[in-house]
């Protein structure tokens, strides 16, 4: 927990699951700046509709509260962090209105604060469903570090919106100033997008904020060679799941399993149901959960976990994700249940598995990647 002095107020801010040692802070140099542009240039009155884009921990949303603006973020730990940040700034958790990347705020919105995402296609997706909400007064300001704002960002918030500026660099961040244009005709959305597979035919839906949207990334595809095949009633998850194709081929060579979806992103999620169904209609038994790795899985409930970790979340590089998926694998997976985990072979992904585990084999590998297996 570090603290945020912003022209708002002083806040208590950390990051979501809360860690005994954080090494990276809540907040970045692009929500001070737009906080600051806030203070130096009001443009909310009370009473006034206020929409927050991607905040990643709820700096702003927290700073905010006092206009009880919409929160909207395509992930679950987004909103949890807002919700933790929320309690401990002594702000009440209804005072933002939490969404999802697939709802909309109600009615036309007054200002709108985007943080901007790494994914372009998210950032497309989230301008195409926020035209609805505009009116010919409503005020956008983006904010993103200077590194991740590229002219591809701008043509985008140029074609979709209307007329759009940026300041000058200040801590590395850059703000983006849109004017809506309400008789600009940007077409229609190119989302959620759909791609068949190869092997069998299944047609698998990509929301816009998922991995590999357009096409089967190499990774998976040498994955999907690895997942076994059982006659046998047992429970398997995806664990990570993004558009669930590794599920669907799951399911297909366990035809007697009950196959779980989860991930942190609400897109993901959605996606992967729309593939499972589309695969094997209302049928087939699965669930779809949107959570922190596999929290609300039940101990020991677990056959066998599938999972290709995330080693960039967001603008954030590491493998505390991966980690903390490990961690709770284990704890999910029943006796002699199975985690089967595909990495970048520099990631050594054996090493912590072996520590948690008490051992990993080598199920397979390439020029680029391993695949690896460890038993509970």
């Amino acid at each position: 927990m570090e603290t945020l002095t912003v022209p708002q107020g002083t806040l208590t801010l950390g990051r979501y699951p809360r860690q005994r040692v954080e090494h990276l802070r809540a907040w970045d140099a692009a929500d001070e700046y737009l906080l600051q542009q806030l203070a130096e240039q009001p443009s909310l009155q009370p009473g006034q509709s206020l929409l927050i884009l991607n905040d990643s921990c709820g700096a702003l949303s927290v700073a905010l509260a006092g206009q009880r603006p919409w929160m909207l973020s395509d992930s679950f730990l987004a909103h949890q962090a807002t919700l933790a940040n929320l309690a401990d700034n002594q702000r009440s958790a209804d005072s933002v209105r939490l969404l999802t990347s697939l709802q909309a705020p109600e009615g036309l919105l007054d200002l709108v604060l985007i943080k901007v995402p790494k994914s372009l296609a998210l950032l497309e997706d989230q301008l195409f469903r926020l035209r609805p909400h505009l009116h010919t007064g409503t005020q956008i300001l983006g904010a993103g570090m200077v590194k991740g704002i590229h002219n591809s960002t701008l043509a985008l918030f140029e074609r979709i919106l209307g007329p759009t500026t940026t300041s000058l660099a200040r801590k590395k961040a850059r703000l983006i100033f849109c004017r809506p244009d309400l008789a600009r005709n940007p077409g229609t959305s190119p989302y959620p997008g759909h791609f068949p597979l190869e092997t069998s035919g299944e047609i698998i839906t990509n929301h816009a904020g998922v991995f590999s949207r357009e096409s089967l990334d190499i990774g998976t595809r040498f994955f999907l060679e690895q997942i076994p095949a059982s006659e046998q009633p047992r429970t398997i998850v995806d664990l990570g799941c993004g558009n669930g194709v590794v599920g669907v081929v799951a399911a297909r060579r366990n035809p007697q399993a009950k196959l779980i979806f989860s991930d942190e992103s609400f897109m993901a999620v959605a996606s992967a149901e729309a593939s499972f169904r589309g695969a094997f209609g209302e049928e087939r038994e699965a669930s779809f959960l949107v959570t922190d790795a596999m929290a609300g899985i039940p101990r020991g409930s677990v056959e066998l976990i599938l999972n290709n970790p995330p080693f960039h979340q967001e603008h954030v590089v590491g493998d505390q994700t991966a980690w903390r998926m490990f961690q709770q694998a284990r704890e999910a997976l029943g006796h002699r249940g199975e985690l089967l985990v595909i990495g970048n072979r520099h990631l050594d992904y054996h090493l912590k598995l072996r520590r948690l585990f008490g051992n990993c084999t080598l199920v397979d590998s390439n020029a680029k990647f391993v695949v690896l297996k460890a038993v509970r």
